[in-house]
């Protein structure tokens, strides 16, 4: 007897979101404050000081170059297989899927949507700003340089600014962003400084990137942490709106197939050629073929025949043959002449 419908996987995730609908009291959502705005605007001054001053070829770009002739990869040749390894922290893909898989735990354990919401919205916007960047300007990286003590801007590259940099910044800034407690943001975020810097200079190291592109890097993706407090109301609509789909779908699939209650059984339903059949006219017997030991002629009931044949005789009677009887009588009466 089927009860209940069975619960899928998916099923099983939304209803454990759905056991506290309500935000945990102790989860901070940071806003667009005052201090965040002075943030955003300083860093926004900063990163087109660092593009005019590329484009001008200020003392910038011929710092580029010097670094690029020093050949750090070949002073310090003995961290190259490490720092080899060590970028991969700032590619996108490994990145991604790490802190993705770590911000799913998260929505997991705090019942909500919003850490890979967040997530998803600054990879967005990294792609968008950084991409438009890259393609609007045009540099091309130390190893493609053409012209020594040029730019190298509007020949068709795609370095500039850093997107391994970039990528690092946001992706591991994302932790301090979304934790919990003050204290662990303070660690988080000096955690990710780290780890940025240190990527941004390895591309340095390794000669793919000059040190502007690094430092315009740093500053776009900096620019999207600080932007994120305008994304919240649109993550928070974006969840309600996935719930609603949910609760949509869900309710879809419950009228396709209802639960059956416990105390009422499943009847098997009737066949619709037996309800559906019309009655048939009532047809007229046949009747029926005489046996093969009667004689033939037709067929008369029992009552209607004539006692011919004695009691205990089974032979068929024959219309030639006295019946025994009659022939005893005759037998019998000269006899009792004589």
């Amino acid at each position: 007897m089927r009860t209940e419908r069975n619960l899928t996987r998916l099923d099983r995730v939304f209803a454990r979101l759905d056991r506290e609908p309500e935000r945990p009291a102790h989860i901070d959502v940071p806003r667009m404050s005052r201090h965040r705005v002075v943030l955003f605007a300083a860093t926004l001054a900063f990163y087109l000081a660092i593009v005019w001053a590329v484009a001008i070829t200020s003392w910038l770009v011929r710092f580029d170059w010097q670094v690029m002739f020093f050949r750090p990869y070949q002073q310090w040749p003995g961290i190259h297989a490490f720092l080899d390894y060590y970028v991969v922290l700032g590619q996108r893909g490994p990145t991604a899927v790490m802190v993705a898989a770590w911000l799913g735990w998260r929505s997991w354990r705090q019942h909500t949507l919003r850490p890979l919401l967040t997530l998803g919205a600054s990879l967005l916007l990294l792609n968008i700003t950084v991409g438009a960047a890259k393609l609007g300007m045009g540099r091309l990286g130390p190893h493609y340089a053409i012209t020594i003590g040029s730019n190298e801007m509007g020949l068709g590259g795609d370095i500039f600014p850093s997107g391994h940099t970039a990528n690092a910044v946001v992706t591991w800034g994302i932790l301090a962003y979304l934790a919990s407690t003050p204290r662990a943001r303070r660690w988080l975020s000096a955690l990710s400084a780290v780890t940025s810097l240190g990527v941004g200079l390895t591309t340095v190291y390794l000669g793919t990137h000059w040190l502007s592109d690094v430092l315009l890097g740093w500053a776009a993706g900096l620019l999207i942490l600080l932007a994120l407090p305008w994304c919240e109301p649109l993550i928070a609509r974006s969840e309600a709106g996935i719930f609603a789909l949910r609760d949509l779908w869900r309710d879809r699939r419950g009228r396709r197939t209802a639960p059956v209650p416990v105390h009422a059984p499943v009847l098997s339903p009737r066949p619709a050629a037996v309800d559906e059949a019309p009655a048939r006219e009532p047809v007229a017997s046949r009747p029926s073929r005489s046996p093969v030991h009667l004689a033939p002629g037709p067929h008369t009931a029992r009552s209607e025949r004539t006692p011919v044949t004695p009691a205990g005789s089974r032979r068929p009677p024959h219309p030639d043959r006295p019946a025994r009887a009659a022939a005893g009588a005759a037998s019998a009466r000269p006899l009792a002449g004589g």
